[in-house]
């Protein structure tokens, strides 16, 4: 019998892409975990800090030494579950690497030589398992600007969002990047997941959850998550990043502004 649990288990991996829903998908697991543990482990970014710390700094540095770190905490992280043989589900977006416009970076395309890392850590340790690497992807003109809001909370960006979504083009082809993945990964099912076709009330997760056959109509769904701010808040802060405040009575002011739900 668990020669059999072994082998019908499942790993799937939800790596992002950021602002693809992610946020809503991990709460509404968060929120449901216990409805959901008879099926499925659920590890989220709290679970495995430095397995996501470790893709970030691979995605700047394209080092050996970040990419061999991967593999370590991929295994540390996996270590044991083949013989719980329970399906697991892994999601952070942080696993992408940092979000294009970050450190410099304009693309995903450290993408695929970490999820390569990744699967083969995790095949390693469970060899019986089936992995599938599931993609939320969105459409290039709301995604860069729901990637421009993000940025404007955390930085001191000061483009315009028509001004980064012109810079910033050529990081929106996600299904690009996808197939990438897929190049890299070929014997392992790689999806792309729309955010738009998501009309269920669980939204991205729902075709996930799929993946593993679990019912989803007894689930709670949580509405969407980390939305974009009013307009006025967002020339708000674009003011303000673009004012002469020194960086100590900018990061006070912007957080005034994020308390009010910015």
């Amino acid at each position: 019998m668990a020669a059999e649990q072994t082998a019908a288990m499942r790993i799937i991996i939800h790596p992002g892409f950021h602002k693809t829903g992610t946020t809503t998908v991990q709460k509404t697991l968060r929120a449901n975990r216990e409805a959901l543990r008879p099926r499925c482990r659920i590890i989220l970014r709290p679970g495995m800090v430095a397995l996501c710390e470790a893709a970030r700094a691979y995605s700047i540095s394209r080092s050996q030494t970040d990419l061999a770190m991967i593999q370590y905490e991929a295994a540390a992280l996996a270590d044991g579950w083949a013989a719980r043989g329970k399906d697991i589900v892994i999601s952070s977006e942080d696993l992408a690497g940092h979000m294009p416009g970050r450190r410099g970076l304009t693309s995903y395309d450290a993408t695929p030589r970490i999820m390569k890392a990744l699967v083969q850590s995790f095949a390693a340790a469970a060899p019986d398992a089936e992995q599938v690497l599931y993609f939320t992807t969105r459409a290039a003109a709301p995604w860069l600007r729901s990637c421009y809001v993000q940025h404007l909370r955390a930085t001191r960006i000061t483009q315009d969002a028509d001004e980064y979504a012109t810079e910033m083009a050529g990081s929106a082809n996600l299904d690009q990047i996808v197939a990438q993945v897929a190049e890299a990964v070929p014997d392992i099912r790689v999806i792309a997941q729309p955010l738009e076709a998501c009309n269920t009330p669980l939204g991205p997760l729902a075709p996930l959850l799929d993946l593993l056959h679990i019912d989803t109509s007894t689930l709670t769904p949580r509405a969407p998550d980390n939305t974009a701010p009013p307009q006025g808040k967002i020339d708000a802060m674009l003011a303000m990043n673009r004012s002469a405040l020194s960086d100590a009575d900018w990061r006070v002011a912007k957080d005034t502004l994020k308390r009010e739900d910015f």
